[in-house]
């Protein structure tokens, strides 16, 4: 009778975990470690015969259209947009036995491209959420027919989106019925797919409502660039001002309350995204929300459907968004 697993971590050294990973997925362990367990394996006569290579049971894996273990790279893990959609993708997860490993890129492109090939090594799947990587850096990183993207559209690759198109018509349509008629916008980073297709959204909308859109530029997409924002708002005499995200849009209300400019009286704030935050403060905040935690579990469902190779399964998923009105936007002074 041969050994048991028991005895072969035991006398390797490493967890019983450690033994079955390096026995059946060896590409999830270190060469070294791997070398140990299988060398002792052999001598304890346990498996009957040498594991197969990395390279093996990943074709093997593929075959089988097995995600055991998927990395998710995404651009900024403070970001409360983020775990939401990380918290839908685990909810899908747990019953089909898989793990999600989430790595934070700190929206550093070249620290993005870095996780991604240290990671590729080491997971079965990849889920990349708002990469701000060039489409043809992106599609070289990505595994093979085991990849799908959040927030961003490659030909060819399965990609979850949300309607941010739809979602800056509600905007400016919901400012416009206030009665605004010269608003700014704050952009977000200048690679953000996001970014993009709001800014689309906006020229497409505002044109067609009469209003009249200030470009306030671009800022890095966090809580401290509100008080910039706020601040060239008021320059530019605008009547209400539409951020990136949702922490953008909470830094220039707090900026604002600092200047003693009242908001919605004098100036109105939106957002983006419908992050808890946005609903706790004072003013609650006018923003756009989607559906996050749908968003993380259709990107394992469009995993499973990759890894499969179904003919049928959807090569991209676009989620609806809607508006939620708070008490940061009101009509205009003089109205």
């Amino acid at each position: 009778m041969g050994a048991t697993i028991r005895e072969v971590a035991r006398q390797a050294e490493v967890s019983i975990a450690t033994v079955s990973r390096a026995l059946n997925s060896p590409h999830l362990v270190a060469e070294r470690t791997r070398s140990r367990v299988v060398d002792t394996a052999l001598r304890l006569g346990y498996p009957s015969r040498r594991p197969r290579s990395a390279g093996a049971v990943a074709s093997a894996a593929s075959a089988a259209g097995r995600i055991g273990f998927v990395g998710a790279v995404l651009p900024d893990l403070a970001n409360p947009f983020y775990p939401a959609v990380l918290y839908g993708m685990r909810s899908a997860s747990v019953p089909a036995g898989q793990h999600v490993l989430s790595l934070d890129a700190a929206e550093d492109p070249a620290a993005e491209a870095d996780l991604i090939r240290m990671i590729a090594g080491q997971v079965d799947s990849l889920v990349l959420l708002s990469s701000r990587l060039p489409d043809d850096r992106l599609r070289a990183l990505c595994i093979p027919g085991r990849t799908v993207l959040f927030n961003r559209l490659i030909p060819g690759l399965p990609g979850v989106v949300v309607d941010y198109l739809d979602g800056m018509r509600r905007m400016v349509a919901h400012l416009a019925s206030l009665g605004h008629r010269r608003i700014g916008y704050a952009g977000g980073p200048r690679a953000s797919f996001a970014d993009a297709e709001r800014r689309r959204g906006l020229a497409v909308s505002s044109q067609a409502a009469g209003l009249r859109v200030v470009d306030l530029g671009r800022y890095p997409p966090y809580f401290t660039s509100g008080a910039q924002i706020a601040d060239r708002a008021l320059r530019e005499n605008v009547t209400a001002v539409i951020a990136f995200n949702d922490l953008m849009a909470l830094g220039t209300l707090v900026r604002l309350r600092e200047l003693r400019i009242d908001v919605p009286g004098r100036i109105s704030v939106a957002g983006f995204d419908g992050v808890p935050l946005a609903a706790a403060g004072t003013p609650r905040l006018t923003t756009v929300v989607p559906p996050l935690g749908r968003a993380g579990r259709t990107a394992m469902a469009l995993l499973r459907a990759a890894t499969e190779s179904s003919a049928a399964a959807p090569r991209w998923c676009v989620l609806p968004v809607r508006l939620m009105v708070g008490t940061s936007t009101a009509p205009p002074p003089g109205l």
